[in-house]
């Protein structure tokens, strides 16, 4: 099934409440018109203000898919527009969790490697207005996915996006997404997804996990 890029969305330094406070936020992104720069850091105009669990060259970009946004679109009751997740893409035809770490997309001269599905926080929910909504989000299983730059390039809206599936050792997102909230780890299953080419900040998870394992 063919897959286009919709519409490609950048955030700007915002600031949202929190509690009797304010934070910092790049997670409001916008769609913008005409051709884009992808770097190996992603869109250089994206603004990332929590650096420690964000961007990054393994989560330089994150994509989402219209048939996900459908689905929360009928949970929640109302249409959400491109971008609302924080992604930089939002591609027609994705589901994420149909996809497995390391397989690419080619996207106008751009290559991309899926390395991790996104695990929700609280800013997500206070962005979309409901303390419950990381809950949610977690038993929707439709977390989308970071990617690594291969290819540095210019793509835009309306862009193919062609798939190629990795060849090698890998883990699906959806069981990714999955192992990072079960509380009783199988060290089976922890080693065959240290095998995929993981987000750095994945593999250290999973490495912990697996060490704890085997002290225990």
């Amino acid at each position: 099934m063919e897959m286009r890029v919709l519409s490609v969305n950048v955030g700007h330094k915002q600031t949202q409440p929190k509690g009797n406070t304010l934070e910092t936020t790049g997670i409001y992104k916008m769609a913008v018109d005409g051709p884009v720069r992808i770097g190996m850091l992603g869109i250089q105009e994206d603004f990332i203000c929590d650096q420690k669990s964000h961007g990054g060259p393994d989560q330089a970009i994150y994509v989402y898919g219209a048939p996900d946004y459908e689905w929360w679109s009928r949970q929640l009751g109302r249409e959400l527009a491109p971008g609302t997740f924080g992604e930089n893409l939002t591609l027609s035809n994705f589901e994420s969790a149909l996809y497995n770490i390391g397989d690419r997309l080619q996207i106008g001269s751009v290559v991309l490697e899926f390395t991790a599905p996104r695990t929700p926080c609280s800013t997500l929910a206070r962005r979309m207005g409901d303390p419950t909504f990381v809950k949610q989000y977690r038993w929707g299983e439709r977390p989308g996915m970071y990617c690594r730059v291969i290819q540095e390039g210019i793509l835009q809206a309306r862009d193919r996006a062609v798939l190629t599936p990795y060849a090698g050792p890998t883990v699906s997102g959806l069981d990714l997404f999955r192992a990072h909230y079960q509380t009783n780890k199988d060290a089976g299953m922890l080693r065959r997804i240290l095998q995929a080419p993981l987000a750095f900040r994945a593999r250290e998870e999973v490495e912990e996990d697996l060490a704890k394992l085997m002290i225990s």
